[in-house]
């Protein structure tokens, strides 16, 4: 299983490629699973995601992502992992606001099921989906993580 180790100022994240792009992204000390299809990257996706990660790390948007390869979602969970990415850098969205920009204004839940099995978290935001009340719900990294890029984006806490 082909990982690059990209160090940050937060720890080593771990990244996985596959012929498509960025597949998996990983928070230090997060458990390793296999991608069937990994590859090493190439060394342009690999400057790409870190410099990507370390951008988003300092609290600014990144001007270009590496290619991403979302293929292991659902079309639902494509649709709303894509809709992340237009999320701006400090601002963050409701589940039900996200449920209404991909033209499913019910799915507010299945929005945070989305949102939970993202494979390219912080690069793809969904650390900047709250509940509806501004509430800080869950988050695949913790809710550790969840605040600290929060805070890195400078946005103001609590939001309820």
């Amino acid at each position: 299983m082909p990982t690059a180790l990209i160090e940050t100022r937060l720890g080593k994240f771990r990244a996985q490629f596959t012929e498509r792009g960025l597949a998996r992204l990983q928070f230090p000390n997060a458990a390793a699973g296999p991608i069937a299809d990994s590859i090493e990257p190439p060394k342009n996706w690999l400057r790409q995601t870190t410099a990507a990660l370390k951008t988003m790390l300092a609290g600014h948007a990144p001007k270009t992502l590496p290619p991403l390869d979302l293929s292991t979602g659902t079309a639902f969970q494509q649709q709303t992992w894509r809709a992340l990415l237009r999320i701006p850098a400090g601002r963050t969205r409701g589940y039900g606001e996200l449920a209404r920009a991909v033209r499913r204004p019910k799915a507010a839940r299945a929005i945070g099921g989305a949102c939970g099995a993202n494979p390219i978290p912080v690069l793809s935001p969904c650390h900047r989906v709250i509940g509806a009340s501004g509430s800080l719900t869950g988050f695949s990294g913790g809710m550790h993580w969840k605040i600290k890029l929060l805070e890195i984006e400078r946005v103001k806490l609590p939001l309820h």
